[in-house]
């Protein structure tokens, strides 16, 4: 009888097979988002769907899970060893759900439903995404039957995201969130508005990739493990921890679209380089959940990349690359400009207090869609009615209202709530990094890969060891606590909006 050794052995070689086919389905992805001419787009998501189904047979084989149960049962493993076979064989149990034919046939259904989403962007109708959306969300509701759920077929969708998330607990987050950031925003509107004017000038597009690379070399983003290019909706892909792939936009006469989208991939980026390169295909070698990730990408975005000290370091270099646009301008001015509170209608623009109504927003629909009480055709007017309701805006248009984001084209319901839990989270570990070491309250460059190292040893080391709420609670000592969010953006605007 082979060893345990041999076993693990066995077991790590056909992840890491496994790994090598997902990844090679990424790669096609990510070359779908940033360069594939488009007449390719049918035979690329027959590729894709190909990958797709192969390694869910792969994985799912019997087996594969007689070789799992086996490991389970060995007591001389490492603990890390342990970790991975028990996480392993939670996906493996969870897999074994979906038919290789109900994989095959998801995977169609969003490269259909993503190149939807490029036309209906590019002549500003709903109604050319529409019917592909409603074949993708009744897919997504099969899912969610086939994989189970105690009380919500929405359950069942968001756990894909962060395990063990549910309605009812995001419910709570978000009542006892909305009424705060409701008070705050209330309170700065009795206060003069800052002026941000100057972030709306003409900004040359090469001009702003430059700075948005130099930025992102100042994170301590790692070029020779990674690359940035344009893509329609700003996202971040790897392959494996040394081939980190960020995309961003540009928009010339808006500095803040490109800047924030490459801090806050950047955040992203850094997070998947810093995974174990030992653990390539293998549980301990994946980011822990979404709502950690998205942690990772709102701390950079907001807690660093809006502070003054960030600023205050990085302004010459900003000088350096449009000296006109900012001569007049002072730190201080830029500081508070950066972070004005007005409610806006694009999600990735919005400001640190109002982000999270366009993520209630899309968080409402998706329960709505998924338990059928919301048609697709009726997206544009409840998605519209919402804004109105919770930002006081008025949609013009489908392109700027309800197809902002491309999520919905992936097939990703039960994501947004993480951008909010996310950013809860990230202000705990900001506070956690403040008290652990005075000097990262500047923003040099140095200061920076202060920041990373912090990071590298109390977030991305672990992996997928632990779940978000005991990744936090071994990061900062306690399970995730939204007082230090309010904390965090009371103190920063009463200061702004005195």
């Amino acid at each position: 009888m082979p060893s345990p050794a041999k076993l693990y052995t066995q077991y790590k070689q056909t992840l890491q097979k496994i790994a090598d086919i997902k990844y090679a389905s990424a790669v096609l992805q990510w070359d779908q988002e940033t360069y594939l001419p488009p007449k390719g787009n049918e035979f690329r998501g027959r590729q894709i769907a190909t990958l797709n189904e192969t390694a869910h047979q792969q994985f799912t084989k019997k087996k594969f899970g007689a070789l799992l149960n086996d490991l389970a049962g060995k007591d001389n493993l490492t603990h890390g060893e342990k970790r991975n076979v028990q996480l392993s064989l939670e996906d493996f149990n969870k897999s074994k759900k979906l038919t290789p034919k109900f994989v095959r046939k998801m995977s169609e259904a969003v490269n259909k439903s993503f190149h939807a989403w490029i036309r209906a962007r590019k002549e500003n109708s709903f109604a050319v995404f529409q019917q592909p959306l409603h074949e993708l969300i009744q897919l997504k509701k099969q899912e969610a039957d086939m994989l189970g759920y105690r009380e919500h077929p929405y359950d069942a969708l968001m756990n894909e995201y962060d395990k063990g998330l549910t309605i009812k607990i995001t419910d709570q987050l978000f009542s006892s969130l909305r009424p705060q950031l409701s008070l705050l925003i209330d309170h700065i509107k009795t206060k003069p508005q800052v002026n941000d004017h100057f972030l709306f000038q003409h900004f040359d597009k090469d001009q702003q990739w430059k700075f948005g690379m130099e930025i992102l070399k100042r994170m301590h983003f790692d070029f020779e493990a990674g690359r940035q290019d344009i893509s329609e909706h700003p996202f971040t892909t790897n392959f494996n921890s040394k081939d980190v792939r960020v995309t961003t936009r540009i928009d010339e006469a808006d500095f803040g679209n490109m800047t924030w989208s490459c801090i806050h991939e950047g955040g992203h980026a850094l997070y998947e380089q810093g995974l174990p390169e030992s653990e390539y295909g293998l549980p301990l070698g994946e980011y822990c959940s979404l709502s950690i990730h998205e942690s990772q990408s709102r701390l950079w975005e907001n807690c660093i990349g809006r502070s003054l000290p960030f600023w205050k370091d990085n302004f010459e270099l900003l000088l350096s690359y449009f000296p006109e646009q900012f001569a007049t301008i002072t730190p201080d001015e830029f500081y508070q400009g950066i972070n004005k509170v007005q409610p806006s209608l694009t999600r990735t623009d919005a400001d640190e207090l109002t982000y999270h109504f366009h993520v209630m927003i899309r968080y409402e629909l998706e329960k709505q869609l998924i338990e059928g009480t919301l048609n697709t055709r009726d997206i544009p007017a409840a998605w519209n009615d919402l804004y109105g309701k919770y930002l006081g805006i008025t949609v013009p248009d489908d392109k700027s209202g309800c197809l902002q984001d491309v999520h919905w084209s992936h097939g990703s319901f039960g994501y947004f709530a993480t951008y909010s839990i996310g950013s809860l989270y990230a202000a705990q570990f900001h506070t956690a990094m403040l008290k652990d070491n005075k000097a990262l309250h500047g923003g040099k460059q140095n200061t920076n890969l202060q920041i990373l190292t912090w990071l590298q040893q109390h977030i991305y080391k672990y992996g997928r060891s632990y779940s978000s709420e005991e990744l936090c609670s071994k990061a900062t000592g306690e399970t995730l606590n939204s007082q230090y969010f309010i904390d965090h953006v009371t103190k920063k605007y009463s200061d702004i909006y005195t």
